[in-house]
């Protein structure tokens, strides 16, 4: 009986030891991996594999996964999956969780993670995630907080992008850098292509984990190079997860502003080779570049620009300035050719493109408005420019406020300076179906100093000039809307004076003529300019063209097919006294906007010419004079010629008896 019961409490006893004798030699956690795979999986809506799976138990234990696998959603291949690690080691501090239940992890290890982020044009990605909240928990634990990591370090870790939209495919190399008495800093190359082109960038940032510290700034240098762009950024970021603010300083160049697109999302033009820097901070939103300095080709730039990403679109604002301004650099705005063939800089496709445009028979831009640009955000420009330098240029300043608010371009208004006067244009331009754009344009010339508008043709002259224009067209270019379009224009200018270089080749009054070009200086007092055009279809043709001057009246009239950019133009001038070597013989103006011609109309095609604008049929009605003055002067002597011509008209058409008496 008694070993009956000695081998009984052998039983009880060795059971239990045998258990756990045979739980300690053959334990493995790895009877743990469907446990957990379930629960990633669940989280993170997509298959989650885990090979091997480690403990080391203790205070502070370690957990090993090795082989973590996260694939991709439905509808992608199975490999290479989304994320790999070849070995993730983690330390938990379970006497900090026994005694506050807060979940610490002093450190996180990840040995050769590779990331996989793919973006296809039906606009599918692999790299959002639908994560779902465990049973039972709602908005409130969402809102705990999460654990504390102590540290977080990477070792040989790899991403490849490739985000068919952004016309991108590169690698980045990610790891940590040890640093002393501080966290590891985080430290990314890339390589490869984006939006087309090769990237090559290298930044050094600060610990990973400080990213959402609301205290510390988390500093950053970034350098990249985008095909022929270069973009710079040192400084500190406030909370960057949650884009509280930055401090940074930024420095772009680059061939082409245009190539900012893909980079920055702003719709920037083309322009020659550029360079800018200032500072840059973000906000509620908005990311702003401030005090920003530098120069588009030969002019300098200045000023800030803001960018809000709040609405559908992004908002653009800017306010920009120039000291000195050429208009060649700003070609790209209205789809023309921007800089010059001789510009510093240039990519040999750029110098390729000028000699192009410098080849075409156009004057007029071509170039079909990029309405995918035009669209792609909203726009408000303040641009002002203290001098506009150039030879053959009469404008002295500009300024301009535009808006772009879906796709829509509002001009108002556009001013050019011109001596004491301005040049202003204003309106709207309209995406229309199908392609191109809708343009309706007022233009004012008022008080325009003549001294400048001559000396850009290399003649001279005083006084002032005034005039109104409306335009109305459609089209994908400048060429078109103008080759298209309707409207009309006049300009007035009364009293001042103009070389009498101008007036003597429009009579073809060679000896005067011979006087001006030997720089003999010689001058005539404008009584009354008037030209009065109406534009039908694309072509502009006058109906009142004639200047009064002490001693000519030179009557014109003729056409300009803006489509074609053809001249056909005729000019014939009257003495009102004797000059040397007189030939009052019309002359023709021909050729292209490019390339006017001018010689002399003789035999018949004279004849008609001068029948065509001759002097008692060019006059307007009176009622027209007070449309077209302008602010130039009160005392307009055009009502005097206007009445002597009506005068001559009426003994023209009188009866032949009547005229002799």
């Amino acid at each position: 009986m008694a070993g009956y019961r000695s081998n009984r409490w052998l039983l009880w006893l060795g059971t239990p030891l045998l258990v756990v004798a045979l739980l300690v030699a053959f334990w493995s956690w790895d009877w743990f991996i469907p446990l957990a795979e379930a629960r990633a999986s669940a989280a993170v809506g997509r298959p989650v594999r885990i090979e091997h799976l480690h403990v080391k138990l203790g205070r502070v234990s370690t957990v090993t996964v090795e082989g973590l696998r996260v694939g991709n959603p439905s509808g992608f291949p199975d490999d290479p999956p989304f994320a790999e690690v070849g070995r993730a080691t983690a330390q938990v501090d379970v006497g900090a969780f026994l005694r506050s239940r807060e979940v610490v992890i002093p450190s996180v290890e990840l040995d050769r993670p590779v990331v996989n982020m793919i973006g296809r044009d039906d606009g599918s990605r692999n790299y959002e995630f639908d994560f779902a909240a465990p049973a039972g928990e709602g908005v409130q634990a969402s809102k705990a907080a999460g654990p504390r990591i102590g540290a977080l370090r990477i070792k040989d870790g790899k991403a490849r992008v490739a985000i068919a939209w952004l016309r991108s495919d590169f690698e980045v190399d990610v790891k940590t850098q040890d640093r002393d008495g501080q966290e590891p800093a985080l430290v990314a190359e890339a390589h490869g292509t984006y939006a087309g082109q090769p990237i090559e960038a290298q930044m050094t940032g600060g610990a990973i984990l400080n990213l959402r510290d609301e205290k510390e700034p988390w500093p950053v240098d970034l350098r990249l190079r985008n095909g022929d762009t270069t973009f710079a950024l040192k400084g500190t970021l406030r909370e960057p997860l949650k884009l509280r603010g930055a401090d940074l300083r930024v420095e772009f160049a680059g061939k082409d502003m245009a190539d900012l697109v893909p980079l920055t999302g702003v719709p920037f033009p083309k322009t020659p080779p550029f360079r800018l820097e200032g500072k840059a901070d973000y906000a509620e939103g908005r990311v702003r570049l401030i005090d920003a300095e530098g120069n588009v080709g030969r002019s300098d730039i200045g000023g800030s620009l803001t960018v809000s990403t709040a609405g559908s679109r992004p908002d653009v604002t800017a306010d920009l300035r120039s000291r000195s301004v050429d208009l060649a650099d700003l070609g790209g705005l209205i789809g023309a050719e921007p800089g010059h063939a001789d510009t510093p800089g240039q990519t040999p496709q750029q110098r390729a493109a000028q000699a192009r445009a410098e080849a075409s028979s156009k004057l007029l831009p071509t170039t079909p408005v990029n309405m995918p640009r035009l669209t792609a955000a909203n726009v408000h420009l303040r641009y002002r420019a203290e001098r506009i330098k150039g030879q053959g240029i009469p404008f002295d300043s500009l300024s301009a406020q535009t808006d772009i608010v879906d796709g829509i371009v509002t001009l108002h208004p556009v001013s050019f300076g011109i001596g004491q006067g301005r040049l202003t244009v204003a309106g709207t331009l309209t995406p229309q179906e199908g392609d191109g754009l809708r343009a309706k344009i007022d233009v004012e010339l008022r008080r325009a100093d003549l001294s400048r508008l001559l000396g850009a043709a290399g003649a001279g002259g005083a006084g002032t000039l005034g005039g109104v224009a409306r335009v109305e067209g459609s089209g994908r270019s400048l060429s078109e809307i103008l080759g298209r379009g309707n409207g009309e224009a006049t300009v007035v200018t009364v009293g001042g004076n103009i070389s009498s270089f101008l007036v003597d080749l429009s009579g073809l009054q060679f000896g005067n003529a011979l006087l001006s070009a030997l720089g003999i200086p010689a001058r005539e007092g404008i009584e009354c300019l008037i030209g009065d055009f109406a534009l039908q279809r694309g072509t502009l043709r006058s109906r009142t063209l004639l200047l009064d001057t002490e001693a000519h009246i030179v009557m014109g009239g003729g056409t300009l097919d803006f489509g074609r950019e053809q001249l056909d133009l005729r000019l014939r001038t009257e003495a009102k006294r004797p000059t040397i070597a007189a030939l009052p013989t019309p002359i023709r103006i021909g050729g292209t906007l490019k390339s006017p011609a001018i010689q002399p109309e003789l035999g018949e095609a004279a004849a008609r010419a001068g029948a065509a604008v001759g002097l008692g049929l060019l006059f307007p009605p009176l009622a027209l004079l007070p449309t077209i003055q302008l602010g130039v002067s009160e005392n307009n002597q055009c009502e005097a010629l206007q009445a002597a011509g009506e005068r001559r008209r009426q003994q023209q058409l009188a009866p032949e008896g009547a005229r002799q008496r």
